[in-house]
């Protein structure tokens, strides 16, 4: 800031002394404001500076302060001598103290200005240098971006130089492949190649991967013309690959036929022993299959392709051809060497035995060559089968003209039983082969069998003519007791031996076939050999019956109840159902057609007229067990009714007379004429007075006992079981209880009380006492 002038602070103090004059004379200050200005002026002056002030520049401004206080140019002291002087020293003194005061901010303002202006030039380099800095991010940030491009670039081509050789690689294996047919082919058509040497597994092996890989493949160039020929010379290693073997085998089979001959140059014609058999036909064999062993299994691991299966099943029919022309011969000569000296049932026995000794041998000698194939039953079955038939075409004409059942059925026994089910079960897999063969021959036994039990029921059942001793009843039954009697052994009864010869055939026939035949097949011969059975039983009846209505009956009691006693153990069901062909309403259809009541234009449809013309399928059925329980009970009811009428006869022949009286007098009753025997009482008629019914009960009295003894004698002696006797016996009694009580009932309304003492008919009680004693 200027300094004023000399020449305007008189005027200035002049003005600022009469200003403040006034003012002190207009507005003087009170005690309490004047020692506010004094507190605030010492506030004022113990202020200190601000917190925010930086600590140099109040340092530099206090250095400045202190300055200016050194270099004062207040006036100190003087002496004013009038007013003039005052003035003078009072403007000096103010423009002194305005200087100063002005002087000491001057200086602050003149520091702040210069720091100011050293901030402005620091910002001013700040952002020169920001400048530059942000220049140098940019060029680091292009200088990062071009790194990073570079990076990727090479890491780009790493990846490609990389797929590149892996490509190259997998290319270079796969054209091995193809590449090997030359190599291979080279190999294979060597003339010293041989299925024998070291290097032809391997080189077998690497033609399957070349197949393999090139068939999968097929999108390949070229690949369908590699295929072809990789193919060519599979065929070719595999034909090399059994015509080996096949020259092993025929090695071994000649080496074996040495020995068959030199074996029968020694034992003669009697051929080749046991001992030699083992010895010849399968050790020296055995040996032959080290040549080929490891090369078979090598073509069993792989008999899932389609090729080496074949081959493994042409080796397997090569070794099945060389081993039966060595066996069959020896086989044959041994079962005929048995059909000569044994039985039929001997010859199967030992026939089995010793097919079963040889499948073994032969399945054990399979294994040697082909472990793998061993377990499959059905690779031997060109070699087991031909044998088996040796034994087969032995047997089978002689099971032909054999007629005896028992023969027949000890033959099923043997195989079904023996071989089948105790022998192949035992023995396993290595006799498996022989079960269709022995399965055979059963069957044709059993077929044998049953047209032998056809023929047997034709002729011994139903054909059977009796002799006089067949009939010869009860004669018959009594010789029989009289024996028992002597013996005095009740036990020891033979309850066949006087059996009727037909049943005791059927009886014997069928116990023999039931565990001989099927099932189904002993269900239809069992039901016509009942039927048969029961004819017959009834034919030989009627001829007793001549003689004898009563043996006759009892005759044919006893052999239907032992019939149906004895087939009750068999589990079999003896209904059959069978179906016919009805054509009764075809029959209907023609003749209403040809008498013109109907016309083939009369039916609606084709279908319709072909339901008209189809003959009906019926259902009938047939139940042996029935049929015999139907004739039995039939039997017991004629029996009984005989036996009643033997008894109460005259009983029965007074009870129908008198019934027929009442129905005469009930008639005449209601037509209303009456006559003289209408009105008779039934003791006024004729055939029944007190005396005639009198001679009536006495007649039944004698018959019940005279003659019901003798009925019951003969049931006990054709009915040897209580129980059956008392349950045929039962209705009989029951029938002349009846009898006495529909007598009584008559007697006691008709006639007085002298009239039936005359009659003297046995109290009923006394009657049902006698006949429960006799049974």
């Amino acid at each position: 800031m200027a300094s004023r002038g000399p020449a305007t602070r008189p005027a200035a103090v002049s003005r600022g002394y009469t200003f403040a004059s006034s003012w002190d004379q207009n507005a003087p200050l009170t005690e309490q404001q004047k020692t506010a200005c004094a507190a605030l002026v010492q506030a004022f002056a113990e202020r200190p500076m601000p917190s925010h002030v930086d600590e140099h520049v109040t340092g530099h401004f206090s250095d400045s302060i202190e300055e200016s206080s050194d270099h004062s140019s207040f006036p100190t002291e003087a002496v004013l001598l009038n007013s003039h002087q005052f003035y003078q020293w009072f403007t000096d003194l103010e423009s002194a103290m305005k200087s100063e005061t002005e002087e000491k901010y001057q200086r602050y303002v003149n520091t702040l200005t210069e720091h100011v202006e050293t901030c402005d030039q620091i910002l001013e380099q700040l952002d020169s240098t920001l400048l530059l800095f942000d220049d140098l991010q940019e060029q680091h940030q292009a200088v990062a971006t071009k790194t990073k491009t570079l990076h990727d670039a090479c890491e780009r081509l790493v990846l490609e130089k990389d797929r590149l050789v892996e490509f190259a690689d997998a290319l270079r294996n796969k054209l091995n492949y193809f590449d090997e047919l030359e190599n291979i082919a080279t190999q294979f058509y060597s003339p010293t190649m041989s299925v024998a040497s070291g290097h032809f597994l391997p080189l077998l092996k690497r033609l399957d991967e070349c197949i393999s890989y090139v068939s999968n493949n097929p999108q390949y160039a070229d690949s369908g013309v590699y295929a072809v020929k990789f193919r060519q010379l599979q065929s070719r290693a595999l034909s090399m690959v059994r015509t080996h073997v096949l020259g092993v085998l025929k090695t071994a089979a000649q080496q074996v036929q040495v020995g068959i001959k030199e074996s029968a140059t020694v034992h003669g014609k009697a051929g080749l022993s046991e001992a030699a058999e083992t010895s010849v036909l399968y050790v020296r064999f055995k040996a032959a299959a080290n040549e080929i062993k490891p090369l078979m299994e090598e073509i069993e691991n792989r008999k899932s392709k389609a090729e080496y299966s074949q081959i493994l099943a042409d080796c397997h029919s090569l070794y099945c051809e060389q081993r039966l022309t060595l066996v069959r011969g020896v086989v044959r000569q041994r079962i005929s060497g048995y059909a000569k000296s044994e039985p039929l049932a001997s010859l199967t026995r030992q026939g089995c035995a010793y097919l079963m000794q040889v499948c073994q041998s032969e399945h054990q000698l399979f294994d040697h060559f082909f472990s793998s194939s061993s377990s499959d039953t059905s690779n031997l079955a060109p070699l087991v089968d031909p044998l088996c038939t040796v034994l087969y075409d032995i047997l089978r004409p002689k099971l032909i003209h054999e007629a005896d059942l028992e023969l027949l059925c000890e033959l099923v026994e043997i195989l079904k039983g023996e071989v089948l089910e105790e022998e192949l079960g035992r023995r396993g897999d290595s006799v498996a082969g022989l079960k269709p063969t022995i399965t055979r021959i059963l069957a044709d036994v059993q077929e044998r069998l049953t047209f032998r039990a056809q023929t047997h029921m034709r002729d011994e059942i139903a054909n059977y003519l009796p002799s006089a001793e067949d009939l010869d009843y009860p004669a018959k039954l009594e010789r029989e007791a009289s024996i028992i009697a002597n013996l005095e052994d009740e036990e020891g009864r033979d309850t066949y031996g006087t059996l009727y010869p037909p049943l005791e055939k059927t009886l014997s026939c069928l116990s023999k076939l039931y565990r001989s035949l099927e099932p189904a097949i002993f269900t239809g011969l069992a039901q016509d050999s009942i039927g048969v059975c029961s004819l017959s039983i009834q034919k030989a009846s009627k001829l007793i019956m001549k003689q004898s209505q009563m043996d006759g009956q009892l005759f044919l009691i006893k052999h239907l109840l032992i019939l149906r006693e004895q087939i009750a153990p068999f589990d079999i069901d003896f209904a059959i159902t069978y179906k016919e062909l009805d054509f009764a309403h075809l029959l209907d259809h023609l003749r209403r057609i040809f008498r013109g009541q109907a016309s083939f234009f009369d039916f609606a449809s084709r279908s319709t007229l072909a339901r008209a013309f189809s003959p009906r399928v019926t259902e009938n059925q047939l139940d042996a067990k029935k049929d015999l329980e139907r004739t039995l009970k039939s039997t017991c009811e004629q029996f009984i009714m005989s036996i009643t009428k033997l008894a109460v006869e005259p009983m029965l022949s007074f009870i129908t007379k008198v019934t027929a009286v009442k129905v005469s007098v009930t008639a005449i009753h209601r037509s209303g004429e009456i006559s003289g025997d209408a009105c008779k009482s039934l003791k006024d008629q004729a055939f029944a007075t007190p005396e005639k019914v009198a001679e009536m009960v006495a007649k039944v009295d004698e018959a019940i006992k005279k003659d019901l003894p003798n009925v019951v004698s003969k049931m006990k002696l054709y009915l040897q079981n209580p129980s059956t006797r008392s349950i045929l016996f039962k209705p009989i009694k029951s029938n002349i209880i009846e009898a006495y009580e529909q007598i009584n009932a008559l007697i006691n309304d008709e006639y007085a009380v002298e009239d039936i003492a005359v009659i003297g008919l046995p109290q009923i009680a006394g009657v049902q006492a006698y006949l429960d004693g006799l049974c």
